[in-house]
């Protein structure tokens, strides 16, 4: 958001989308600590909620560490206190992704009390990640019973990686809702920009265009619904008593 080339190139990309896509921007608020600039971050942000739906990311270390470090405990309410500052500046996002693909029980109620759609679940545990890192597993949109409320849960199905390859295998989508991510940096390298812009245009032919927040909204109304702990995966499981 900061970088302006990177700026530059994905808000061509919202204003433009290939194959009709509306491009969700999911943000990381700005950090105050690393220097970054807020008035021409909230500038941006505002700009790019007029061209499809805004969401917030967060970092729990660092603008470069996107992980917890150490302070797990403390993820839940950090996801409070970022959307109630985003809340304050005029913003109103609608969907959220932890950074990392970190989430926990605490992170999930955050985002069920500021009224997001959660994307961080994944339909497959991303390689980089140990056996004992945290994450939540969701193929299919869902209602997520958690802390003794709901959220509504949209996983991330497919890097651009992911999704050129399952496009080129006949059956090779496998899931009815296709929701595919990329880095904003991601479009700095034209062959991934390349790769993305011609995923979009064939998955327009295999599935129909939509709004990532309008798809939340339908699977608020009906989706079916999942405990927590049928998706958490990751974490310290304690030993035999």
């Amino acid at each position: 958001m900061l970088d302006d080339r990177v700026w530059a190139r994905l808000l061509r990309l919202m204003q433009r989308p290939p194959g009709g896509f509306p491009v969700a921007a999911l943000i990381r608020p700005p950090d105050a600590a690393a220097g970054e600039d807020a008035s021409t971050w909230l500038e941006r942000a505002r700009e790019a909620a007029r061209h499809g739906p805004l969401g917030h990311h967060t970092h729990w270390t660092s603008p470069t560490h996107a992980r917890p470090t150490g302070n797990e405990s403390e993820a839940g309410a950090r996801v409070l206190a970022e959307g109630r500052w985003l809340g304050e500046q005029g913003l109103a996002p609608s969907v959220f992704c932890g950074g990392g693909w970190y989430t926990d029980a605490a992170v999930a109620a955050a985002c069920a009390t500021l009224g997001y759609a959660d994307c961080t679940p994944r339909a497959a545990m991303p390689a980089y990640l140990g056996p004992n890192e945290r994450w939540a597993e969701l193929r299919v949109p869902a209602r997520v019973q958690v802390a003794g409320t709901e959220l509504v849960a949209v996983p991330t199905t497919h890097s651009v990686g992911d999704l050129v390859r399952a496009l080129a295998r006949p059956g090779g989508l496998r899931v009815d809702v296709v929701h595919a991510y990329f880095h904003d940096t991601d479009l700095l390298d034209a062959r991934r920009r390349r790769a993305l812009a011609a995923a979009l245009r064939v998955l327009a032919l295999r599935r129909a265009p939509a709004r990532l927040d309008e798809v939340a909204a339908r699977v608020a109304a009906d989706a079916p619904e999942v405990a927590w702990d049928a998706i958490a995966r990751g974490g310290t499981v304690p030993g035999p008593q």
